[in-house]
């Protein structure tokens, strides 16, 4: 009798967790589908012609079709893919030196020796108060002279967070067992072997996540490249930076026509175009953002202090 009671209790609870599981994913599917309408909105608005829009307003299917903003867009293709193409390499240089460095600094951050306090002190002190702009452009533009360069997209945010430091440091006392790097110094391994062949493989979730973060931060940044970069280094913009000056033109034609007109372009499409300069500055990160998820889930919930 007491075996049939566990089967049926058991029956019991593996329904309610069925039940539990299906209201979760409905719940989730909409949650997703309210996350994706905006983009869904943004495509919508990209193909949709300007008097369409401003009649009707935004929706999920365009009233009238129109590519005008396209066509518009491709003459630029040229300029577009080649700021895509720094960016990307801006991105994926930054965001990898950007975690070895303050994984590195976070590793030194949990040693036993003297003087980490202090620097610990120092670091919070960061994200209490910031410098400003005029001592930053005068560190980077005037001390370390990397206008008009690739340095200047990649050093202003190369060490970009103390709060990721620290997270990076909670994982590393919580998530790995001090025992098996004590046991790797015992056995004669230092602390480079220590730190390439014990932290970097237990940590790869919470650096998947920290990259995320700064491959987002690297992507979305257009100020390093206004303050930094001249208009005669148009070479250098990056995708963000060149759809905002893009933005900056449509808007000054569109408020001035006799420019328009002597450039031959009487009408323009501006809010048509504006969205499809959104869609294409946010869609690689729609794209790369499922491979790292799993990772990004993980690294925050194992990062986390543990009671």
């Amino acid at each position: 009798m007491k075996r049939k009671n566990v089967t049926y209790g058991s029956g019991i609870v593996e329904r309610d967790e069925q039940i539990v599981k299906v209201v979760a994913y409905i719940v989730l599917s909409i949650l997703s589908i309210f996350a994706l309408a905006p983009f869904m909105i943004l495509f919508s608005a990209s193909i949709s012609s300007e008097a369409a829009i401003a009649k009707y307003g935004y929706g999920f299917l365009p009233k009238e079709f129109s590519l005008d903003a396209w066509k518009y867009l491709w003459q630029a293709a040229k300029i577009i893919f080649r700021a895509y193409g720094v960016t990307i390499m801006v991105t994926a240089v930054g965001t990898v030196l950007s975690v070895l460095t303050m994984s590195m600094f976070a590793y030194g951050m949990i040693q036993k020796v003297r003087g980490l306090k202090v620097i610990m002190a120092m670091m919070v002190l960061t994200m209490l108060f910031n410098g400003g702009m005029v001592s930053s452009y005068y560190v980077w533009a005037g001390w370390m002279d990397i206008k008009n360069s690739i340095f200047a997209l990649l050093f202003p945010n190369l060490f970009a967070s103390a709060f990721s430091v620290i997270l990076i440091m909670s994982y590393y006392r919580t998530s790995i067992p001090h025992e098996l790097l004590e046991a790797a110094r015992i056995d004669g391994a230092g602390e480079f072997e220590i730190y390439v062949k014990i932290i970097l493989p237990l940590s790869l979730p919470i650096l998947a996540t920290i990259g995320l973060l700064q491959a987002i931060a690297y992507w979305n940044d257009w100020t390093n490249g206004m303050y930094y970069i001249d208009v005669r280094h148009s070479e250098m913009y990056s995708i963000q930076l060149l759809l905002n000056q893009m933005n900056q033109q449509i808007e000054f034609m569109a408020n001035n026509p006799e420019f328009a007109a002597e450039l031959g372009q009487l009408t323009i499409p501006q809010e048509s175009v504006r969205m499809a300069m959104a869609f294409i500055g946010v869609l690689p990160l729609m794209i790369a953002f499922p491979f790292f998820q799993k990772y990004f889930a993980k690294g925050l919930t194992l990062g986390g202090v543990k009671g």
